[in-house]
C-alpha cells in the first residue's frame, strides 16, 4: 500500500469550484474518449448518507488499455476496464477505483475542499493523519505536464479569464492570490501482487498526479464556460455530455436501467462498496462477438479406424520397442 496526500490550490472559491468541478469532469471525459476506449457513465443519481447528508453517486467504467505503458500492456488483457465509483457530498467526496480483472488492485481517494492555500495539516481524520504518508503540493501554473497534454490555451501562465479577471498566474501566485482554495486529496493505492507491487503503485501515483494536475488546470482554463452556470444547468450539461460520450465510445444500452432501480435505504448503503459491477449488456460488444461464418473447429476425427491385430507386428507404433524415446512437447 502506498499513501500520498496531494494539495492542489486554485484561484477560485470552494463555492465556485462546486460547479467547475462537475463541468470539468464531464468535458474532460468526453474529450479523452474514443471508439472502444474512454469513459462510460453507468449510473449518476442522487444519494443520501446518514452522516454526510445529500450527495450524488456516480459509477463509470474507464476503458484505457492503449494508454498503458508497454510493460503493463504485456501483462494486461487487451479488453478490460476500471470501475470508478464516486460519492460526492461536496465539499467532501470519496472515489474508489477497482479493475475488472485484478481483484487485488484498488485506488481510494478521499477529498476535502477548503478556502485556504493548502495550510491545513489536520484536515483528515486522526486515523488518516497518523498514517505515514508523503504530502505533495501540485502547482497548476508552474508544474510540468506531459507534453502530449499541453495546450497554450489551458496554461494558467498565459490564460486570463474575461469574466473573473483572474489569470496569467506567475510563480509564487499561491502566496498572494485572492480568492484561493485548496483540494486536499488523500490517495491510497493497493496492488498486492508480489514482485510487481512497488513498481505498479509508484506508476499509478504518477498517473494520478498527472491527471490531478491536468484536470485542475482545465477547470480554471474553462472558467468562462461554466462560471455563470447554475447547478441545474451544469447537471443538464453533465447528462447531455455523458450521453454523447457513451455514444462516442460505442457503448451498448444496458438491458436493465440501473438508475431506474429503487434506491436502497441510506442506512443499508452508507458504506461505499468497492466491488466492480457486472456488465449488463444483452449482446456482446462487436469486438467480443464470435464470427458466425467461422468454420467449426473439430477436436477429433469423425470416425476412428482401429488397426488389424494380425498386422500389428508390422506397424511402427511408439511404445512397442524398448529403444523408442519418449515424446517431448516442442518448446514454445
Amino acid at each position: 500500500m502506498l499513501l500520498k496526500e496531494y494539495r492542489i490550490c486554485m484561484p477560485l472559491t470552494v463555492d465556485e469550484y462546486k460547479i467547475g468541478q462537475l463541468y470539468m469532469i464531464s468535458k474532460h471525459s468526453h474529450e479523452q474518449s474514443d471508439r472502444g476506449e474512454g469513459v462510460e457513465v453507468v449510473q449518476n443519481e442522487p444519494f443520501e448518507d446518514p452522516h454526510h447528508g445529500n450527495g450524488q453517486f456516480t459509477e463509470k467504467r474507464v476503458y484505457l488499455n492503449s494508454k498503458l505503458p508497454s510493460w503493463a500492456r504485456a501483462v494486461v488483457p487487451k479488453i478490460f476496464y476500471v470501475t470508478e465509483k464516486a460519492w460526492n457530498y461536496y465539499p467532501y467526496t470519496i472515489t474508489e477505483y477497482t479493475c475488472s480483472f485484478l481483484p487485488k488492485f484498488s485506488i481510494h481517494i478521499e477529498t476535502k475542499y477548503e478556502d485556504n492555500k493548502g495550510s491545513n495539516d489536520s484536515i483528515f481524520d486522526s486515523e488518516a493523519k497518523d498514517l505515514e504518508r508523503e504530502v505533495c503540493f501540485i502547482d497548476i501554473a508552474c508544474d510540468d505536464i506531459p507534453e502530449r497534454y499541453y495546450k497554450e490555451s489551458e496554461d494558467p501562465k498565459h490564460f486570463k479569464s474575461e469574466k473573473t479577471g483572474r489569470g496569467q498566474l506567475r510563480e509564487g501566485w499561491r502566496d498572494s492570490h485572492q480568492p484561493i482554495m485548496c483540494s486536499y486529496k488523500l490517495v491510497t493505492v493497493k496492488f498486492e501482487v508480489w514482485g510487481l507491487q512497488t513498481r505498479v503503485e509508484q506508476f499509478v501515483h504518477k498517473v494520478v498526479r498527472d491527471i490531478l494536475l491536468i484536470g485542475h488546470r482545465q477547470a480554471f482554463a474553462w472558467v468562462d464556460e461554466w462560471y455563470d452556470m447554475t447547478m441545474d444547468e451544469v447537471r443538464e450539461f453533465e447528462r447531455a455530455t455523458q450521453e454523447a460520450t457513451n455514444k462516442k465510445i460505442g457503448v451498448f444500452p444496458p438491458a436493465i436501467s440501473i438508475s431506474g432501480l429503487p434506491l436502497l435505504p441510506s442506512s443499508v448503503r452508507s458504506a461505499p462498496s468497492s466491488a466492480p459491477s457486472t456488465p449488463l449488456y444483452t449482446d456482446a460488444p462487436e469486438f467480443l462477438a464470435v464470427p458466425k461464418d467461422r468454420p467449426r473447429k473439430k477436436s477429433a476425427p469423425e470416425t476412428l479406424t482401429l488397426p488389424d491385430p494380425e498386422k500389428k507386428a508390422t506397424l511402427n507404433l511408439p511404445g512397442i520397442h524398448s529403444s523408442d524415446k519418449p515424446c517431448r512437447p516442442k518448446s514454445e
